[in-house]
């Protein structure tokens, strides 16, 4: 009875846990499978490693790029506009006070005809609003830099017009120069009319303003004889 029990325990099949094939079967299944997990994880990967921030900073429209690169250029060409703009108006000044000197003509024919045909402007000078009262036959033009021409209708015959004084033929008019030694100015005084016209001008104005007031004198004034004063003892 021993004897059949042993050979019955050494012939019994082998558990599969015992049995080295079987073990090497399984390894060899497991490893083989593996790689298909991987592949699959591999291929799903892009999807669950997307960064939102990354998706966000490719969503800007190229519109809006475009209109944030033109902004700046819009603003930098309406500063310059705006610039040449005020270099070209014109500088307002405030009205001139003129003070009043003998004008006895002032009302007559000759100063009622000329002061509507005076120029608005003499070259860069225009035409200046003088303080009322203003004096009568009166006007005045400025320039940008505040400098001044004033001129005066109807006056009396200026007193250092005399028989030697010498004289300027501007435009058909004759002119008679008086220098200010306290300023950097000239009066002329129009010597060939019904009446005394003066004309004050700053240095450097050149001969513009004496031609454009001497054509307007020349085609509504008609010239008159000269009638200076005696020559100084």
């Amino acid at each position: 009875m021993a004897a059949d029990s042993s050979d019955k325990d050494s012939t019994a099949t082998p558990s599969p846990a015992d049995d080295p094939a079987v073990v090497a079967n399984e390894s060899e299944d497991e490893t083989t499978e593996r790689p298909s997990d991987s592949k699959a994880d591999d291929t799903e990967a892009p999807e669950a490693d997307t960064d939102p921030a990354d998706t966000e900073s490719g969503a800007y429209p190229p519109a809006l790029i475009a209109t944030a690169v033109a902004l700046p250029v819009v603003l930098v060409v309406a500063v310059l506009i705006a610039a040449v703009m005020a270099r070209n108006m014109p500088t307002e000044h405030e009205p001139l006070v003129l003070g009043p000197v003998p004008a006895p003509a002032a009302d007559g024919p000759a100063c009622t005809s000329l002061l509507p045909a005076l120029p608005a402007a003499l070259d860069d000078y225009t035409k200046a609003q003088l303080v009322e009262p203003a004096p009568p036959a009166t006007r005045a033009w400025q320039r940008d830099d505040g400098a001044t021409i004033v001129l005066r209708c109807g006056l009396d015959r200026p007193l250092e017009f005399n028989r030697a004084s010498p004289l300027q033929l501007v435009n058909n008019v004759q002119w008679f120069e008086v220098r200010d030694p306290a300023g950097s100015a000239s009066t002329w005084f129009v010597v060939d009319r019904e009446t005394y016209i003066a004309l004050t001008v700053p240095d450097g104005s050149g001969p513009t303003p004496l031609q454009e007031v001497s054509d307007a004198i020349t085609a509504n004034l008609p010239e008159r004889a000269l009638d200076p004063g005696p020559l100084p003892n």
